[in-house]
């Protein structure tokens, strides 16, 4: 009988919170199987069992916290030793089959391998033949199966003729993963959104954010019927709104209590301690951010950024590492030291952090070394970013160690705020919305992209000339993005 104890993931953190089994008592388990997620203040957690065997305990239920060194769970190893103690002799040969057949699988668990087209397994290699043979070798696969037995790989290259071959060879099984890399890079991969104008034009009509629509059209398009599904969904959930208020006399029968666990526990914890430890002050700043649109849209239609979500947060996020290294101080941390006095750590790098709105919170993971990024490659640590926050699949180290933090509440409509800081930082900007408005140009009148950048600092380590100045500079960059190709 092994006990397993909750260990530190490597956060500092002293407890976690159980949020789901994977296993149950009875169940079998294997050696770096995921048996628990669990939720500590700053990301969710898989952890992988040690032992193999079966799972006689959980010690905790889910939603229940657990400190560092309390059990998880107990798993009785007895049954899995038990078919080690063979006797050698006559039934030495069986035992060595049975050794052969299962030493691929226990390899490929634990080897790093590729993804595909690896291993003895053939099953990749007979599932590819989809299409009719004689076909040029790039064709995409067919949605109907060839009936009866299947063609053999040789075969790909010449009519079918019925040949059979004498071993599979990779080469459907690479083809085929190949056609089906393509359709998925358009559609799910590339995180693009596809729709017909007119289906746009009635989402633009409607408010509906189409990202937020999964397509059912061909290549994932989002079709007019998607549309009309997701409209009705929504409105069926507006309609349930009324439903919120409870009737009654007794207030204290009408209120809902949530236990402050998680994300949501440390968020409170470091804001508290932010607002009260760091004096803040906040200037604002209008910035015409056309060219930035036009930039962007620039971007969207090169080849080089084929396929890599672009947006003015890109740009802003550029602005933001430029101007840092123009005015060093906003990244920098103030520290106390144990033995009296403070210092001032100013620090030559760039984890930037992006503050990320997830249904467990709010989160602010960071790029690592974003300075050392070129415009492309900042796109794509963007994406990967959202991505992994929306899913609650952010890694503790990634919210360690930040240095700047952008947060765009633009993204909700709003123009501009009052950010706190980050704590272990000195300057957080705000990213408010884009809109047009009438903005004066050489003593015209014209239409403009205006946005408003809201920056928050830590007055004791940046000043009023320094927070200005810095911000200047960010819109420098968001009113000329050209500036950065110098």
């Amino acid at each position: 009988m092994s006990t397993f104890k909750l260990p530190d993931v490597g956060e500092g953190l002293t407890e976690a919170d159980i949020a789901s089994w994977k296993v149950q008592p009875g169940d079998t388990v294997e050696i770096n199987q995921v048996f628990v997620e669990i939720e500590t203040a700053k990301s969710l957690v898989e952890l992988p069992s040690p032992y193999a065997g079966v799972v006689t305990e959980l010690h905790a239920a889910e939603g229940q916290t657990v400190e560092v060194g309390q059990p998880l769970f107990s798993v009785d190893e007895i049954g899995q030793e038990a078919p080690a103690p063979q006797e050698p002799g006559v039934e030495s040969a069986p035992v060595a089959d049975v050794a052969d057949n299962s030493a691929p699988t226990a390899a490929e668990e634990k080897a790093p391998g590729p993804l595909v087209g690896s291993g003895p397994k053939a099953d990749p290699v007979r599932r590819r033949p989809r299409t009719q043979r004689g076909t040029p070798a790039g064709s995409p696969a067919g949605p109907e199966p060839v009936p009866t037995v299947a063609p053999s790989p040789a075969a790909r290259n010449r009519p079918a003729t019925g040949t059979p071959a004498a071993a599979p060879q990779p080469t459907p099984a690479t083809t085929g993963n190949r056609a089906v890399a393509a359709r998925q890079s358009v559609s799910q991969l590339l995180d693009r959104v596809l729709a017909k104008p007119p289906v746009r034009k009635i989402a633009k009509e409607l408010g509906i954010d189409l990202a937020k629509i999964s397509g059912t059209g061909l290549r994932g398009e989002i079709t007019r019927e998607d549309l009309i599904s997701y409209q009705g969904q929504r409105e069926a959930e507006q309609d349930q709104a009324p439903t919120f208020w409870m009737p009654g006399s007794v207030d204290e029968d009408r209120v809902t209590r949530e236990p402050v666990r998680g994300v949501r526990k440390a968020t409170a914890k470091a804001m508290v301690e932010s607002a009260s430890n760091a004096p803040h002050v906040s200037i604002f700043v209008d910035v015409d951010a056309s060219r930035t649109m036009e930039f962007t849209q620039r971007l969207k239609k090169s080849r080089d950024f084929e396929g890599i979500k672009v947006s003015p947060l890109l740009i802003l996020a550029k602005a933001v590492i430029w101007a840092a290294a123009r005015n060093p101080s906003v990244n920098a941390s103030w520290v106390d030291r144990p033995e009296g006095g403070a210092e001032i750590h100013v620090k030559h790098y760039m984890n930037l952090g992006i503050a990320a709105a997830t249904p467990r919170g709010l989160l602010v993971p960071n790029i690592k070394d974003a300075q050392d990024l070129s415009l492309k490659e900042l796109a794509v640590a963007l994406n990967d970013l959202a991505v992994t926050a929306r899913e609650g699949k952010t890694k503790p180290e990634d919210m360690r160690g930040g240095s700047l933090t952008v947060t765009n509440i633009g993204a909700l409509g709003i123009d501009t705020g009052t950010p706190i800081i980050n704590p272990g930082e000195v300057a957080i900007v705000a990213f408010g919305t884009i809109r047009q408005k009438p903005w004066v140009v050489s003593g015209e009148v014209i239409p403009r992209w205006i946005t408003t950048l809201g920056g928050s600092f830590d007055h004791r380590v940046v000043d009023g000339d320094l927070s200005a100045r810095f911000m200047a500079d960010v819109a420098a960059i968001m009113e000329e993005p050209a500036l950065l190709l110098d």
